[in-house]
């Protein structure tokens, strides 16, 4: 009899139609002691992430996976109605680089999209990057373009498998031709030209691919040289610091951040020749401020001391001689700043809204563009010769639409050019209705969250409701436009994002209530989002998901093992689970001031208790979960989400399914390499949502 039941639940692990409780993982019990602090770690193993075993056990996984989301989608099925909402949404302007517009298109939805550009924004684009044509049997997409001074040339980066790890490739755009030359393991960096010449560019020396990252050479490419005759710039190795690079008129800029105290070294180059020489005019620097420009002999930049941003400037040869030529706006949150050859365009955000300033160079106000509360502003290119300022609008609910206005008469009208039709739009614009407020947090903070339903639907608590947020590292949230969201809100669901500390939504001092030792205020943040959407009866316990991506998968994790009661859904994707080890590998040396230090025993002690992976309870059924991530991931490698599902899977108490599932040849952004995976994936991610808060 014990022979037969072995055999029947070995037949059914391998056909794949196994319950939950039939997915186990090997234990390979290890003690690990840091600080005096010792913990057991069964599933150190499947940080071996390209061993033989471990990559047998992802397939495994994924079987598992796939096989639910087959069944959901006899349930859900929506990439017919997500494609629908896609062909009729209407997309932003090509953007201006230089003297012309570019923009990314796609003839084959099975295909990457190529780079095409324009002379004028009523031309017929011309294709000038193929990258199917470069890496056909691959997974490789564009990442990034720059035009060299007088748009002669092209640079381009491109992805190849989802690495952060990518390639430079050149094109001259006079004649739309392919240049020889290539610049290979390229990490974690821009490209910044030397007039037509050539360019700078960071270089990676990782040998392993998820080791701890080692992008600490800067070098200079001339345009047709060989990338072993590059001239190395700045070397970082021997310091382990970090640092940044732009040029700005006929100067190189570099950046460099001391890894200990984070005091940083400011350096120019004049470009007027090839001898590179790295002037120092700022040393050790504690004020952090944010270099925004370099223009007529001043460098522009952000104050840290004015915690919703200002722009200032001092003579570059003199530091003492700083002037404010816009003071900041309180409670107003300067996000960017442009430069033209006669304005400075500052964009503002505040709660639930976003607006536009031209002023001049002495910070006198020009004119400024507002948009409708809810809706983001987004600048495309403002033309120096008509005086015409191009920008698009959109909100999470409403797709681009794209205006004009002269920023000396002030007219303003709607702009459409033969890549930009216009389109009716998918609804009318008062069908769904977009709440910008703020709750209270448990220490009597207002937190902004951005609330989005149908108009007139009913808060009895058995609404089907997504959370999301991300907070961390400063990052400042704004509306998405997803089709695939619109359709689980015209189905009745409701969504909310929640602005927490730790991000920048109000100001440096926002992210620093949310950082190293104050880090669980962004937790706690989160998790009180959810409480105040139950106490207002927008859904319940049994009708809540939530979902994050990177510093918001980590998120997610936290909040499900402090409060698993609140939630019935959890969709973490590429997140940090084990913060014992997140220094180990790739980019995680980096977020040392966002988390804190794994070496310094208070930072440790309080790593570990918000730490995911650590802090799964025995006892405890945590939500239905689905954990996202990607193979090739080599910024948040995957590891975190592999030790973090098999902890959660193999416990008697846990009678929800947690589903794994590991994008291949992908990585921190999954695959979109082709419009078909981008749509599968998004359909999956609706699919499963809806199936799940529905049961």
């Amino acid at each position: 009899m014990k022979v037969y039941t072995l055999l029947f639940i070995t037949i059914l692990f391998s056909t794949g139609i196994y319950s939950q409780e039939f997915f186990e993982t090997k234990k390979t019990p290890n003690t690990v002691t840091k600080h005096n602090i010792s913990y057991q770690d069964d599933y150190s193993w499947l940080e071996n992430m390209r061993s033989e075993e471990v990559n047998h056990w992802v397939d495994k996984q994924n079987e598992f996976t796939n096989n639910h989301l087959l069944e959901v989608s006899k349930t859900y099925s929506l990439v017919s109605k997500i494609k629908e909402y896609d062909t009729r949404t209407t997309y932003s302007l090509p953007n201006k680089k230089g003297k012309y517009f570019y923009a990314g298109y796609r003839k084959d939805k099975k295909k990457p999209a190529s780079l095409y550009f324009m002379k004028s924004l009523d031309d017929e684009p011309v294709e000038i990057v193929n990258p199917n044509k470069i890496y056909p049997e691959k997974n490789v997409t564009l990442s990034g373009y720059f035009p060299s001074k007088n748009s002669s040339n092209l640079a381009y980066k491109i992805s190849i498998d989802g690495s952060d790890k990518q390639e430079i490739r050149f094109v001259d755009l006079f004649k739309n031709k392919d240049l020889d030359d290539v610049l290979k393991n390229v990490k974690f960096s821009g490209v910044s030209w030397n007039k037509d010449r050539g360019v700078f560019y960071k270089q990676n020396g990782n040998k392993d691919f998820f080791a701890q990252d080692s992008t600490f050479k800067l070098f200079y490419h001339k345009l047709g040289d060989v990338q072993d005759a590059d001239e190395l710039i700045f070397d970082a190795t021997k310091s382990g610091n970090s640092f940044s690079f732009f040029t700005s008129i006929n100067k190189l800029f570099l950046i460099e951040t001391n890894k200990i105290d984070g005091l940083k070294n400011y350096y120019f180059s004049d470009l007027e020749n090839d001898n590179f020489k790295l002037n120092k005019f700022i040393e050790n620097d504690d004020s952090n401020f944010e270099f925004i420009n370099y223009y007529k002999g001043r460098v522009y930049f952000t104050s840290k001391k004015m915690n919703w941003g200002d722009v200032r400037s001092f003579d570059i040869q003199d530091r003492r001689d700083e002037k404010t030529v816009i003071p900041q706006i309180y409670t107003h949150l300067l996000e960017q700043t442009f430069f033209s050859d006669d304005y400075l365009i500052c964009k503002y955000k505040t709660l639930g809204k976003y607006y536009i300033i031209f002023y001049d160079y002495n910070g006198k106000l020009i004119r400024k563009i507002t948009v409708p509360d809810g809706m983001d502003i987004e600048f495309m290119n403002f033309d120096k010769e008509t005086k015409d300022f191009y920008f698009g609008v959109h909100s999470y609910t409403l797709p681009f639409r794209n205006f004009k206005v002269n920023i000396e008469t002030g007219k303003e009208q709607p702009f459409y050019s033969l890549a930009n039709p216009p389109k009716p739009t998918l609804f009318p614009l008062n069908y769904f209705e977009t709440k910008n407020i703020t709750y209270k947090s448990r220490d009597n903070v207002d937190i902004p969250i951005t609330i989005i339903h149908k108009k007139g639907l009913l808060f009895d608590g058995n609404n089907p409701t997504l959370l999301e947020a991300y907070g961390g590292f400063g990052v400042v949230s704004s509306p998405n436009y997803d089709t695939g969201l619109l359709y689980f809100l015209e189905k009745g669901g409701v969504f909310a994002y929640a602005e927490i500390r730790g991000g920048g939504e109000k100001g440096e001092k926002w992210h620093e209530d949310g950082m190293g030792l104050k880090k669980m205020n962004c937790f706690n943040d989160f998790i009180d989002a959810t409480e105040y959407l139950i106490k207002e009866k927008y859904t319940s316990p049994n009708k809540l998901a939530i979902t994050g991506a990177s510093q918001g998968g980590l998120l997610v994790g936290v909040a499900i093992t402090k409060r698993p009661d609140l939630f019935k859904v959890a969709i973490p994707k590429v997140g940090a689970f084990d913060m014992a080890i997140f220094k180990k590998y790739t980019a995680g040396k980096y977020w040392l001031q966002e988390y804190g230090n794994v070496d310094n025993e208070k930072d440790y002690n309080y790593l570990l208790g918000y730490s995911p992976y650590h802090n799964v309870k025995e006892e405890a059924n945590y939500p239905t979960t689905l954990i996202i991530t990607s193979e090739n991931d080599d910024r948040v490698p995957p590891l975190h989400s592999y030790k973090f599902a098999a902890e959660l899977q193999n416990r008697t108490a846990q009678k929800n399914p947690i589903y794994l599932k590991t994008t291949k040849k992908a990585g921190h952004y999954g695959d979109s390499s082709t419009y078909e995976k981008r749509l599968n994936e998004k359909a999956e991610f609706y699919s499963f949502l809806m199936y799940h808060l529905n049961q």
